[in-house]
């Protein structure tokens, strides 16, 4: 009975190290921090292209264009690092 046990335990410990193996290479903290830059960014554009399409004021779908302007710029800059 212990044998089965063991063999099963052995089975699944080598099935969690072939999954670590498809994951990929670790991520650096600095890579971390950079996904999770990019991903604040496109989300603030997301809203601000969402704000605009509901804006009707000329000066705030200006500052809105504008502030999709920057963040694009931004998005840009961090992609070319």
């Amino acid at each position: 009975m212990a044998r089965g046990w063991e063999s099963k335990n052995i089975e699944s410990q080598q099935e969690e190290a072939g999954r670590r193996r498809n994951q990929g290479p670790a991520v650096t903290p600095e890579e971390q921090a950079r996904r999770a830059r990019r991903s604040q960014l496109e989300l603030a554009r997301t809203r601000a292209v969402a704000d605009l399409e509901r804006a009707t004021a000329p000066a705030h779908r200006s500052m809105l264009e504008q502030a999709i302007k920057a963040l694009d710029g931004q998005i840009d800059e961090l992609e070319n690092r």
